[in-house]
């Protein structure tokens, strides 16, 4: 995307035009037509590219509608999580094991430690961003069990708990409800978990205000989903 006060290149140009018209893909509904944009462009440039410069605005463009309801219908913003999966499944498809290079260096590092919850914490809806994460973390060997929008801080604890997960994941993409992740940091603290599961933050917000993931306890975020597998390996390694 293009940054305030910089004149756009043509790469820029190019990456805003192809948004545009997944944009445009969604709000009519043509599944079809996004999938081959977004096919057409990765064989041209790279997955990697696909998604973080190209899926992921195009999904946050739509988030951001939904938040000021502009016309954005439920069913709109179903297409677009269909979108992101077929994508991936795609892509999981055509070569049979992790391509992206973010997630090459995690492929023969499987284990029985790599389980994970994630889930928009609770009053925040935006799920596209999470189901992405879900599915990279999912394709870089983690057990993922995703809670889904709206969830409490003592349900992604009880859930880490009862799965012996090692890592939290929490999403928001408003500050309003991002705000409310702090209670997860509390609740480990309270029952002494702090040793034993970090608490990966992600969303919207936070890259606007990276200053909020001290705020609210976050051990860590990633800029994107496809950085997300390595965040979450990141702070594994600091567990005992």
């Amino acid at each position: 995307m293009v940054k305030d006060n910089q004149n756009p290149t043509e790469n820029d140009i190019i990456l805003e035009k192809t948004c545009d018209k997944i944009v445009a893909a969604i709000l009519s509904a043509d599944r079809k037509a996004a999938n081959e944009l977004l096919e057409r462009f990765a064989q041209e440039n790279s997955f990697d590219t696909a998604v973080t410069s190209v899926l992921e605005p195009s999904l946050e463009r739509i988030g951001r509608m939904w938040e000021t309801n502009a016309q954005v219908s439920l069913a709109q913003g179903y297409v677009a999580g269909k979108i992101a999966e077929d994508f991936m499944a795609k892509m999981v498809e055509r070569y049979g094991e992790i391509t992206l290079s973010d997630l090459d260096k995690d492929k023969h590092r499987i284990n029985s430690r790599k389980i994970a919850v994630i889930g928009n914490i609770e009053d925040d809806y935006h799920a596209l961003g999470r189901k992405l994460v879900g599915t990279f973390l999912t394709m870089a060997g983690w057990q993922v069990h995703d809670l889904g929008n709206d969830v409490p801080a003592e349900e992604f604890i009880q859930t880490a708990v009862e799965t012996n997960a090692r890592i939290i994941g929490a999403s928001s993409m408003m500050y309003s409800a991002a705000t409310n992740i702090a209670q997860i940091r509390e609740k480990l603290e309270q029952q002494n978990l702090t040793n034993q599961i970090k608490l990966a933050v992600g969303g919207a917000v936070f890259r606007l205000r990276p200053e909020l993931v001290h705020e609210v306890g976050g051990d860590g975020t990633a800029p994107n989903a496809v950085k997300a597998p390595a965040l979450f390996e990141h702070l594994l390694n600091q567990l005992p």
